[in-house]
């Protein structure tokens, strides 16, 4: 359980979150929707103590986040940022390789368990065969993969992802998509990510927290958040929502932009 109760952000004077109010419950699949400037990244850097609000708490398992030591804590969280391109000139498998840091000690170098569980982590998202390679040599969907198994390796409770399709093609998007859900359903990994795609939203989430102005708009499964009104109201378009036939996930079949923005 991540809960944070009153987190307020402020940035050169302008208030980017403003006493915002949230629970994520373990075992699910999170995502956070909203227009650019909303705060969705900057809820991500709080709860993961990336950055230090002006206010307000962050509890993890009911326990002060501030409490708890820094590799116990990126042992039981482990954050994706989004994806840089300053890329250096190292091995896929040395990067995955980093994951395993909180779990040794200073110096300390990686063991038989630690290389099973890079090898692990490598095998699960498809890389494997990519190990001795450079990263400089992967495209922008075998680099994302790749950096989600670095997050792995740390055999987190917790993975947070910023934004991770963005720059991908949509093949691309949906292998990141059914790994997320992978990563879920059979690692029992909660997983809490920014996103753009609300159709990929609405097919891969639990839940769905959307941001507008800095604080909570709206949070609960996917058929009860996205909907026409929530649609008009933060995004400032109109738009038909219907059900999928498959599964009755809410499906955006079309947008447009309002003729009087609010």
């Amino acid at each position: 359980m991540i809960q944070g109760e009153h987190l307020v952000v402020k940035y050169r004077g302008h208030t980017v979150m403003d006493h915002v109010n949230i629970q994520f419950e373990s075992g699910l699949i999170h995502s956070i929707l909203g227009p650019n400037g909303c705060g969705k990244s900057t809820l991500l850097k709080v709860l993961s103590r990336q950055l230090q609000g002006e206010s307000g708490v962050v509890y993890i398992d009911g326990q002060d986040a501030k409490e708890w030591g820094i590799k116990p804590f990126a042992r039981h969280l482990s954050m994706l940022a989004q994806s840089q391109e300053r890329l250096t000139d190292i091995s896929v498998y040395d990067l995955v390789s980093y994951g395993r840091f909180p779990h040794k000690a200073f110096m300390q170098r990686l063991d038989d368990q630690d290389r099973q569980i890079v090898d692990w982590a490598l095998q699960l998202t498809g890389m494997e065969t990519f190990a001795p390679r450079s990263i400089l040599e992967l495209s922008g969907g075998e680099r994302q993969r790749v950096r989600i198994a670095m997050a792995v390796a740390q055999q987190p409770k917790v993975l947070m992802l910023d934004e991770p399709t963005t720059y991908l093609d949509i093949c691309h998007q949906l292998e990141i998509m059914e790994l997320v859900v992978h990563l879920n359903r059979v690692q029992n990994m909660t997983v809490i990510m920014v996103l753009h795609d609300l159709n990929h939203a609405a097919a891969y989430s639990d839940r769905i927290t959307v941001m507008k102005h800095g604080d909570v708009y709206a949070h609960g499964k996917p058929s009860e958040v996205i909907c026409a009104e929530m649609l008009r109201d933060v995004f400032q378009v109109e738009a038909c929502v219907e059900r999928d036939d498959e599964n009755g996930h809410p499906l955006i079949k079309s947008m447009r932009l309002l003729s009087v923005k609010r």
